[in-house]
């Protein structure tokens, strides 16, 4: 067994780039459950730009807006809307890890560098991936502050009860024709992933539009990136469509696991989060296609939740609607009962589903 070269803990934080931090907080602490734990901004000493930190399981979003036009981020968010610009990896060498990738062909973004305030010193160093997404390195045990040095402590007026969301179980990459191949080998050879599963375009078409994927994940499984191509069909895919608002490659979407995703999807739904509609004949032969399930069938077919079954187990998923007005960036909760999987069985439900939403846009 050849030596894991990166060895990763897990996902540090994901930090969005926003046209409103302050009320895009507020939308994830009411509509998703997240607590504000850390803020920096002009009253902390950053005088460019504010972010909130939020933060539920063992999850952390950050959600950053810049304070002037002429501001990179203002430019980030004029091209592609609000998205996700950083998957931070929490490693316990971040020097390292840097020196690793960039050896291996990594382009840089960001060299390492301490930054550090009373609570302690952090090392954070970034490379870059798909589009203008990146990855920062962060190197955290000399440091016991809310966030990252430069943050401070701040709670939200609003006290939101949690949902449910334990923590990242996989991000999507959407990217363009004929690069996903060239983006699975980058996370091979560059950071010692390993290919787990691949969809062709037969695993996952519709009538009209066809798409490719291919699962990397790193050595100890915590970190796992499916990366999607379109592919040729009939009308515009859901990828293409995605390209086309997101101007490039990007983060598709966040998968977040719950223990309970009946009692989590209620409580999402309650507080206005759509989710798409798949229809009701998806659950007449369930049973007979995944065989049994501890699960009562009612609730799933009221909430729309998918069931699929792999060797290992079944799993339950469900997918948001975009989170902003732009057809891009969504969520979807999953609870694992064993599977490994990423619910092939459901794909030709959920594209369909997809393409009605395309059409109601006038995508398709």
């Amino acid at each position: 067994m050849q030596e894991d070269f990166l060895p990763i803990n897990g996902t540090d934080h994901v930090e969005m780039y926003v046209g409103n931090a302050k009320q895009s907080s507020l939308y994830y602490q009411y509509a998703f459950g997240f607590e504000q734990i850390a803020y920096a901004g002009p009253e902390t000493g950053v005088k460019d730009r504010a972010s909130y930190v939020l933060k539920q399981g063992k999850i952390r979003l950050v959600l950053t807006t810049p304070l002037q036009q002429d501001h990179p981020i203002a430019d980030h968010i004029k091209k592609h809307g609000d998205g996700v610009k950083v998957l931070a990896l929490w490693v316990d060498d971040a020097e390292k890890a840097y020196q690793e990738t960039t050896s291996r062909g990594a382009e840089s973004y960001e060299a390492p560098k301490v930054i550090s305030d009373d609570n302690g010193e952090v090392k954070v160093a970034s490379i870059r991936t798909y589009g203008e997404t990146i990855h920062t390195f962060v190197e955290r045990s000399n440091y016991n502050g809310p966030f990252l040095p430069g943050f401070v402590e701040k709670k939200s007026l609003y006290t939101p009860t949690p949902v449910g969301f334990k923590f990242i179980d996989h991000c999507v990459g959407n990217v363009g024709w004929g690069e996903m191949n060239k983006w699975v080998e980058f996370y091979e050879k560059v950071m010692g992933f390993n290919l787990l599963v691949t969809f062709d375009d037969k695993d996952i078409s519709t009538e009209y539009t066809a798409l490719m994927s291919k699962v990397v994940s790193n050595g100890n499984g915590y970190i796992k990136f499916p990366i999607n191509e379109p592919a040729e069909g009939k009308k515009k895919s859901q990828i293409e469509e995605y390209l086309d608002f997101y101007n490039g490659a990007g983060v598709q979407h966040m998968a977040i696991a719950t223990d309970n995703i009946i009692e989590t999807v209620s409580e999402l739904r309650r507080r206005g989060v759509e989710f798409l509609e798949v229809p009701g004949t998806y659950y007449d032969d369930l049973l007979d296609r995944v065989g049994a399930i501890e699960e009562d069938l009612e609730p799933l077919k009221k909430l729309n939740i998918l069931v699929d079954r792999d060797n290992e187990g079944y799993l339950l998923q469900i997918f948001t609607k975009p989170v902003q007005d732009r057809p891009t960036l969504f969520f979807e909760i999953i609870q694992r009962k064993g599977a490994k999987s990423f619910g092939k069985g459901n794909f030709k439900a959920l594209f369909e589903a997809i393409e009605r939403e395309q059409a109601l846009r006038g995508n398709l």
